[in-house]
């Protein structure tokens, strides 16, 4: 959570709640990109 409100704030910036939806949606996006490059790549060893 805390990851979230650092990236959008503690508030939507879109009036409408269509464009909210959107804001939400591209933020999530957004985040789910950032954790996924976070992610170090693992082999097994033999």
């Amino acid at each position: 959570m805390g990851h979230w409100k650092g990236m959008i704030g503690l508030n939507l910036k879109a009036r409408s709640f269509e464009k909210q939806k959107t804001e939400v949606r591209i933020a999530v996006n957004v985040q789910n990109k950032m954790v996924e490059l976070g992610w170090p790549e693992f082999e097994a060893v033999t």
